[in-house]
């Protein structure tokens, strides 16, 4: 989910902050690429009429499709990739996700009615919300890496804190993901787009985190703050408390402490805080989050050359790619 109206208070706050560019503009740098979300992203934007890629045997290969055609985008235009993927999730995640698998479970019973008596905009609508990344697609997605010659590592935990640590450390130029949290786990450039399909004309978005609190004149601990408020995946949100009143409360009371402690105080109650809303717990997960440091074996990758005879026999021969368009 990420941070909700983030990028809407960078662009009108601190708009020095976004650069657009193309993907050109990213060659000779390494970057660190949250791969559970562009798997996701990939599961949904390449289908064919409405629908996941599949072969012959029915099995899904959009993911696939997606990781190669787009690795290869990023290659050609001489971007050095290091995909992360997600480890574990905390344990203060557990009631985003149950969330998650509640709307999955809605859209699984919308799309069976839509195929029953919808339009096909409908079966599609409802198909997209029914995605969601499995083992078997991280799994296949590491091993095509591993044959393209492609660093990969499985975070402990969320991949865009490792990816945050990588690029504060100096080892990678930026993180690239679309969650706009990647920014709370500190990580001083964010990427957003990469792996867009170059079909979608979507420019490439840096986001400087130096330039984004300098135009906010906040410092780091109050930008967290502001992100728990705004809503993100560890908590939920205060209702009634927009991006605007979020702004509004901590440029006026500094931290979420005194937030909090101005809101119980309010006679009038204007606002209900969740009877469980523990932002003391979500701040310290994006302050100290569970990452392995930079100097960590595990984080000493390189690139190698690719196994294109293991390529062909993984997409083509078991996926059933068209050969011509593995190595043409």
């Amino acid at each position: 989910m990420g941070i909700k109206q983030l990028f809407s208070i960078i662009k009108d706050e601190a708009p020095e902050a976004i650069k657009e560019g193309e993907i050109k503009n990213q060659f000779g740098r390494k970057v660190a690429i949250d791969a559970s979300m562009s798997i996701y992203s990939f599961l949904i934007a390449v289908r064919s009429d409405g629908q996941q890629l599949m072969n012959e045997t029915g099995e899904t290969t959009s993911h696939l499709m997606g990781m190669f055609y787009r690795t290869l985008r990023m290659v050609d235009n001489g971007i050095k990739p290091l995909y992360v993927f997600d480890g574990a999730p905390p344990k203060l995640k557990s009631g985003e996700l149950a969330k998650r698998f509640q709307r999955k479970q809605e859209a699984n019973e919308g799309l069976e009615e839509a195929r029953e008596t919808g339009t096909a905009e409908e079966v599609e609508k409802f198909s997209r919300r029914t995605v969601r990344v499995t083992r078997e697609h991280n799994a296949e997605c590491q091993r095509l890496l591993k044959l393209m010659g492609i660093p990969y590592i499985v975070a402990p935990t969320e991949a865009e804190a490792q990816c945050a640590v990588l690029a504060k450390a100096g080892k990678v130029y930026a993180a690239a993901s679309e969650d706009m949290d990647t920014l709370c786990f500190d990580a001083p450039i964010l990427l957003r787009h990469l792996t867009f399909s170059e079909q979608r004309k979507e420019p490439i978005q840096e986001i400087r985190l130096d330039k984004v609190l300098e135009g906010l004149n906040m410092e780091r601990s109050q930008f967290i703050d502001l992100c728990i408020l705004l809503g993100c995946d560890y908590l939920d949100p205060i209702p009634k408390v927009g991006p605007s009143t979020a702004l509004k409360l901590i440029r006026e009371h500094g931290s979420l402490e005194k937030v909090v402690e101005a809101m119980e105080s309010d006679p009038k109650k204007k606002y209900t805080i969740p009877e469980d809303w523990p932002y003391k717990d979500a701040r310290d997960l994006f302050l100290e989050p569970d990452v392995r440091q930079a100097d960590h074996p595990d984080c000493d990758f390189k690139w190698e050359k690719p196994d294109m005879e293991g390529l062909v026999s993984f997409l083509v021969g078991e996926k059933g790619f068209s050969e011509d368009r593995v190595w043409p």
